[in-house]
């Protein structure tokens, strides 16, 4: 498979698809995530579709293989991660025996070209058949060997509920060689998710709070005082939008983290040339009711107003965990 083709068209249908689509596509990535070894990002992909969609989990296991796939996994890693409580427990012993059945199955080049129905099953029947070669390497644990079959969307359900092989890919054997890319891809499908389903980020306080929980801790620095947010409009010869001064009745500025600035309290506002600074550095700009984000890798974001720029730092920092 190409990781980066795959990626791209998984962040799209994230995106824009309907829900179904979108439950398939995590499923499909949590389970590829599971088979290289990332089971720890695959845990977080499906903990934030299950926060953003309150979908029950059994619609990321809709059909018997996927179930089967899971199923072996929790067994190899020794327990169920607490997004599995949805899931029904299956019989190993009784899995394993119907899916060696499904490797060993003979397959016609027609499967798949009719429509399912009593032509179809005719035709399944006294149609020449040959072992799946991808399957049989599953049946005989040659893992090198189904890496090279494999086409562009591998088959990772199928791969997964082979129990033989389960504990191999919980141990980290990634026959698809994604390497650190799983991390990659799980960061860029979450960040679809919380775009796709805006978190609740609440009022102002909890937004805040928000903001510091995700950022690792610390706490929200005192408001500012009616007056002191007067004496800063007055200074800097503005009336501030209300959101802002909502923000600042909130706490009166907010420290910097790694991938944000420092927001200016009341008495560090400034103006330069009409354009009033929020942030130091100074990329926040407060112009025309806008604020407008400069960033000197992504350029320049204009946003609607002060709060969408920090549910958009919150929405990131989310990603990120």
């Amino acid at each position: 498979m190409d990781p980066g083709e795959y990626l791209e068209a998984a962040v799209r249908d994230v995106l824009t698809a309907a829900s179904s689509t979108v439950d398939n596509q995590v499923g499909y990535a949590a389970l590829l995530l599971a088979t290289a070894g990332a089971l720890g990002e695959a845990d977080r992909l499906v903990t934030q579709w299950q926060a953003s969609t309150e979908r029950p989990v059994s619609a990321l296991a809709s059909d018997p293989i996927r179930a089967r796939a899971w199923e072996m996994l929790f067994e190899a890693r020794g327990g169920r991660p607490s997004w599995a409580e949805g899931l029904p427990p299956l019989d190993p012993d009784a899995e394993e025996r119907a899916h060696t059945a499904t490797l060993r199955r003979p397959v016609s080049d027609l499967d798949g070209v009719l429509p399912p129905g009593a032509i179809a099953e005719v035709i399944k029947h006294v149609a020449p058949s040959r072992p799946d070669k991808a399957r049989t390497a599953l049946a005989d644990g040659d893992l090198a060997r189904w890496a090279e079959l494999t086409g562009p969307r591998p088959d990772v359900a199928t791969l997964a509920a082979t129990r033989a092989l389960a504990p191999a890919l919980v141990a980290g054997a990634d026959p698809l060689g994604l390497g650190d890319w799983a991390e990659a891809c799980a960061g860029a499908l979450v960040a679809a998710l919380n775009e796709r389903y805006p978190p609740d980020l609440g009022t102002w306080p909890e937004l805040i709070a928000a903001i510091l929980r995700l950022r690792g801790g610390g706490t929200t620095p005192p408001p500012a005082s009616a007056a002191a947010i007067r004496s800063a409009e007055q200074r800097l010869g503005v009336e501030l939008p209300e959101d802002h001064r909502a923000f600042l009745r909130t706490c009166d500025g907010l420290p910097a983290d790694v991938v944000f600035p420092r927001l200016l309290g009341t008495a560090d506002l400034r103006a330069e040339n009409g354009v009033v600074l929020l942030a130091d550095p100074a990329v926040l700009l407060l112009s025309a009711s806008h604020v407008v984000e400069v960033d000197p890798v992504l350029g320049t974001t204009v946003h609607p107003s002060f709060r969408s720029v920090l549910e958009r730092h919150a929405t990131l920092l989310a990603s990120a965990r």
